[in-house]
């Protein structure tokens, strides 16, 4: 079957589920005002609290506030087939990880950058969110350990694919430095650097394979 009779009815829902679903909670639900001053202003220290770029920010959600969804999707295509991925990935996405993500991220934002805990103890009681906060760790655990079997199985024999994503930290940590130390606001040359920088491991993933210096079976 064409990629394409999977890639257009996914693009097809995701862009119906944004402009429709997305703007009823934004504006229904949620209240979003570009008005407001966010945490990052009102409690600027520099560190936790540091204003920062769109892009940046984007950035940052798509690759974690978007949860196991883009890590455990494709995983489950290469091991399951497409379906269980596709369904994983589009369905899920729209009726459940974009929603309750964007919720406290906005649930946050309007308490002044608090954890999720924190909310719940502000709102109901100290011990509920004692409750809420033991609950949080203990899906991060099941979530983490979920992640780490999905990865370990998909990349135990593949070399080439442990160089290309082990070569994914020292990236970031060089974008970071660039953007904020070396190069201040230069978003658009990290990234380009990043990703050359990605490809460049994934291209070098495959001799490095091969060379029993480096690995041997």
């Amino acid at each position: 079957m064409h990629a394409l009779y999977v890639l257009l009815p996914a693009l097809g829902v995701l862009a119906i589920a944004y402009r429709y679903y997305s703007a009823f909670l934004a504006t229904k639900v949620w209240m979003v005002d570009d008005a407001r001053t966010t945490p990052a202003h009102t409690k600027y220290d520099g560190a936790n609290y540091y204003p920062t770029s769109r892009w940046v920010m984007f950035g940052h959600h798509f690759a974690a506030i978007t949860g196991a969804g883009p890590l455990v999707g494709p995983m489950l295509a290469a091991q399951f087939g497409y379906a269980p991925g596709f369904i994983w990935l589009v369905a899920g996405c729209c009726i459940a990880g974009a929603v309750h993500d964007s919720m406290v991220l906005w649930a946050s934002t309007r308490r002044g950058g608090r954890s999720l805990p924190d909310i719940v103890k502000q709102e109901i009681s100290p011990t509920i969110g004692f409750v809420a906060a033991i609950t949080i760790i203990l899906i991060l655990v099941v979530a983490l350990a979920g992640l780490g079997v999905a990865f370990v199985n998909a990349l135990a024999d593949s070399v080439w694919g442990t160089f290309t994503v082990a070569m994914t930290v020292p990236l970031g940590m060089f974008m970071g430095l660039w953007m904020y130390v070396w190069r201040k606001g230069r978003i658009t040359e990290a990234t380009i650097l990043g990703v050359v920088g990605l490809l460049l491991a994934l291209y070098l993933g495959e001799p490095i394979s091969r060379s029993d210096s480096w690995f041997a079976h």
